[in-house]
């Protein structure tokens, strides 16, 4: 299927069914009222950023701390739509700040086993790998745990760097 108007018309299709605008529309409502409950709970170790829906590819949100910021590195919570799973994204400012610390992380057990820098972060660690949409409050705290669990293991790995 080569021809874009083939492809539209599949879209189209399945828009049609409704499923897909359910769907996209509740993981972008889960991932907006996580960034809230973060906002809230996390306070003290975090300031949160708005949320970038993306293009049915990642829907995300940065955050950051006062340490991270002096290195110009940023978390990120992401919603990895193709794998339908949610990962910790650790991001510079810039794609030079990227390659430094890509350089200084590659042999972490995050990026161990990959031979080049993922394509948008320095390091990126799945938090969820299955989550259970149907249980939203169990799904946040799994979420909330890990994010907390692994960010300290990120952090303090950069500080021995």
């Amino acid at each position: 299927m080569n021809n874009l108007n083939e492809h539209i018309a599949v879209y189209k299709e399945q828009l049609a069914k409704g499923n897909i605008k359910i769907a996209y529309d509740g993981i972008v409502n889960f991932t907006t009222n996580l960034k809230t409950i973060f906002s809230k709970n996390l306070s003290d170790r975090f300031s949160f950023n708005g949320i970038f829906k993306g293009y049915m590819d990642y829907t995300y949100f940065y955050f950051t701390n006062d340490y991270l910021n002096d290195r110009k590195l940023k978390f990120g919570l992401v919603l990895n739509h193709n794998e339908m799973r949610f990962e910790l994204w650790l991001l510079g400012q810039t794609k030079n700040i990227q390659k430094e610390y890509w350089d200084l992380l590659k042999s972490s057990k995050w990026n161990k086993d990959k031979t080049k820098m993922p394509k948008y972060a320095v390091l990126e660690s799945v938090l969820i790998k299955n989550p259970d949409f149907n249980d939203l409050d169990l799904l946040s705290q799994n979420i909330e745990k890990n994010l907390i669990k692994v960010s300290d293991e990120i952090i303090s790995e950069l500080k021995k760097l």
